[in-house]
């Protein structure tokens, strides 16, 4: 195997343009996209997701991309079946898959294995979500104080996931083995390409993507399917955009106060992001403010080369203010 013909990774927090990336080099490289996007997967929910368009799609297959409905569920173990069948069918045909999102969990289980979990039981499900929020975090934080520091509070859905895992093995989230999968398991030679940008562009172009989102009718969009599903799912109704407009509808807020908490919030969904890829090991940050927009297919391309060729080359935090735009780790 070489740089040439193995998959591309590349990740990054949200509206720092990772798919534009992705479009020039599905161009250069006779590429296919293969989205790691937790939400672009519900049919539907399009504008506030920042699904390629339909002429983007024309021009570069994209997969994973409207392959759920909102009365569906899907997971990391669907993402993870479903990824590496579009993997097998892309090299097939003789071209490059491209891996682009800001999923990190996504990436994680399709690079690093599954956790061996059991499945949801409805029942101890419902009881767990009629149970008081600050009850849960109490008993997570006792049963399994590794991974209670790690989990989101206010992640209603993520903490009664944990509780029902622990209950149902009598064992810590965060003992449990992984299955690793070793088709898919990368080495340190085929990194993640983390796209990267200054504090203050990042938050720019997130206020920029979301005043045009609602311009383009996000609202309207999600009154649409409300009644379709969105409302009574457990994850795209959390979906950043969504959540907010709902919650506007829900209390009568006003439009700017929504917009302004939607921009606030993805700001803070793209920090976690960012610091989420920060603790992977084995990625290459590239500095897309320092690198004309012509010239960044070509960067992602010489940068792994570059690690290929020199596999034990790391570093350990992603470019600051000033330093080169390569940087890995």
């Amino acid at each position: 195997m070489n740089p040439e013909s193995t998959p591309i990774f590349l990740a990054g927090p949200t509206a720092v343009g990772k798919s534009e990336v992705a479009l020039q080099l599905a161009q250069e490289i006779s590429g296919e996209i293969i989205s790691v996007d937790s939400m672009q997967v519900y049919q539907g929910l399009d504008i506030g997701t920042a699904k390629p368009s339909p002429q983007e799609r024309t021009i570069t297959p994209h997969h994973l991309i409207d392959v759920a409905n909102l009365n569906q569920q899907f997971d990391a173990k669907r993402f993870v079946t479903l990824a590496t069948q579009a993997r097998h069918e892309i090299e097939q045909r003789g071209n490059r898959p491209i891996f682009c999102g800001g999923t990190g969990f996504y990436f994680k289980a399709y690079l690093e294995g599954l956790d061996e979990l059991p499945p949801r039981d409805s029942e101890l499900r419902t009881q767990l979500e009629q149970t008081p929020l600050a009850i849960l975090l109490a008993e997570l934080q006792q049963k399994d104080p590794v991974l209670f520091p790690t989990i989101d509070p206010k992640n209603t859905r993520r903490v009664v996931r944990a509780l029902e895992i622990i209950r149902l093995t009598s064992h810590p989230v965060s003992t449990q083995r992984k299955k690793r999968n070793p088709e898919t398991a990368t080495s340190t030679s085929n990194p993640i390409i983390v796209l990267s940008r200054s504090a203050t562009s990042l938050r720019e172009r997130i206020n920029r993507r979301v005043d045009a989102m609602i311009q383009a009718g996000l609202v309207d969009e999600t009154k649409t399917w409300l009644d379709c599903g969105l409302k009574e799912h457990p994850t795209a109704s959390q979906a950043l955009g969504y959540r907010q407009i709902i919650d506007r509808l829900h209390h009568h807020n006003s439009l700017t106060e929504t917009v302004g908490l939607i921009k606030t919030k993805t700001w803070q969904y793209a920090r976690r992001q960012r610091t989420w890829f920060r603790k992977q090991k084995n990625t290459i940050w590239l500095d897309l403010d320092q690198i004309p927009p012509k010239n960044r297919s070509a960067a992602v391309l010489s940068a792994r080369r570059n690690v290929w060729q020199n596999p034990f080359t790391r570093a350990n935090l992603p470019p600051a203010k000033g330093s080169p735009s390569i940087h890995v780790h």
